[in-house]
């Protein structure tokens, strides 16, 4: 495949990502950790803004600590594809398949597994819990995803993108470092 007639997102870095036959070659931390830190949750439909890194860095501080690294990275695709709200998402299985092919190269970018651990599902609607009493004052219904699920009870103060950039990037090397692996990781030397 000629990779330059497919489709590609252009990163931060310079970089071309191409979803439909992304290479691992083409995933890099500061990419994630950049398109992740100034893309909005919910569309943007909040009161202040508040990154999908945060997110990201709130779910991984409620899991154990052998899936913190899989739960920063649970939402990484989103740094290449976008944000999709769920309710859009469920209208386009096809953006779905995508997801998992990119959530499996930058699985194996990192050596990490388990995205969809019990654990890390239910971090994320923890996490989702807090961020509608705290970033979303309006919307007062009941999500029936969250019965049962409380809220952390420390209120969500949102960071700025740099500043949930480099939080997220200083958190990975911290995980990375600390998780074993065959072959060592270069920052960690």
């Amino acid at each position: 495949m000629n990779p330059t007639a497919t489709p590609y997102v252009s990163t931060y870095l310079g970089h071309r990502f191409h979803p439909a036959a992304p290479s691992i070659d083409d995933v890099h931390i500061e990419d994630i950790a950049h398109g992740l830190a100034f893309q909005c949750r919910f569309n943007g439909q909040t009161r202040a803004f508040y990154s999908v890194a945060q997110h990201s860095l709130l779910v991984a501080g409620l899991v154990p600590a052998r899936l913190r690294l899989a739960a920063l990275l649970h939402d990484a695709a989103e740094a290449y594809l976008g944000d999709m709200v769920k309710p859009l998402k469920a209208l386009f299985p096809e953006f779905s398949r995508l997801e998992e092919g990119v959530m499996a190269i930058i699985g194996e970018r990192f050596g990490v597994a388990g995205f969809a651990a019990p654990a890390i599902k239910r971090a994320d609607l923890i996490a989702l819990a807090t961020e509608k009493r705290d970033l979303l004052p309006h919307s007062s219904e009941a999500w029936a995803s969250l019965s049962g699920i409380t809220p952390v009870p420390a209120r969500i103060q949102p960071l700025a993108p740099h500043e949930a950039k480099a939080t997220f990037l200083e958190r990975f090397r911290e995980l990375s470092c600390a998780t074993p692996r065959r072959e060592p990781v270069a920052q960690c030397a």
